[in-house]
């Protein structure tokens, strides 16, 4: 006697149509122009500073301090178990879990990113930088630890030693640019 295979219901298009639109999503992860505004006024938004700060700027004597690009790529192998678990959601016709997964690899992308800015990037800030923070942040007076800096200065250490030893992150000031990271979902036509 020969095996029978009975088909109940046939799912295989809806399985095919799952992975299709699976395919056209993409996780986009940085800073969106819509959601970029400064609290303070500003002629330039964090999209902008996001830019230049990534690939620096000669003509405003700016160097590059990379942060969006390393982040994404330290986040490459945790965020491609979530993409692969994406897939697998999709196989089993789950969108909840295909979500799910999805928004999981764009946190840890921006998490990764935002990291990246914490860690201090190279090269440090000049002096001049420094003292010019305040103003930038509409503050009457330096910070104690802008204050130190200019003491370990004095004092004889260089502008890398007298940064880290008064807890000066470079690309950290308000906050407001690293704050602005994010990711999101964006199903491509």
């Amino acid at each position: 006697m020969a095996n029978r295979v009975t088909v109940v219901k046939d799912t295989t298009s809806k399985v095919f149509q799952d992975i299709a639109d699976l395919l056209r999503k993409k996780v986009l992860i940085g800073i969106p122009e819509s959601k970029a505004e400064r609290t303070e006024e500003s002629e330039i938004n964090n999209a902008r500073i996001g830019y230049i700060m990534e690939f620096g700027s000669p003509k405003m004597n700016i160097p590059a301090r990379a942060f969006l690009v390393p982040g994404v790529e330290a986040a490459r192998p945790k965020a491609l178990d979530y993409l692969k678990l994406a897939v697998k959601a999709s196989l089993e016709g789950n969108q909840q879990k295909v979500d799910l997964n999805l928004n999981s690899a764009g946190i840890i992308g921006a998490n990764e990113a935002r990291a990246k800015i914490n860690s201090n990037i190279p090269p440090p800030l000049s002096p001049a930088t420094i003292r010019n923070r305040m103003r930038q942040r509409g503050a009457k007076t330096m910070r104690q630890s802008e204050k130190q800096y200019f003491q370990l200065l004095k004092s004889g250490l260089t502008p890398e030693q007298a940064q880290g030893n008064a807890g000066i992150v470079s690309l950290i000031n308000t906050g407001q640019l690293r704050n602005s990271i994010t990711y999101v979902i964006r199903s491509i036509k």
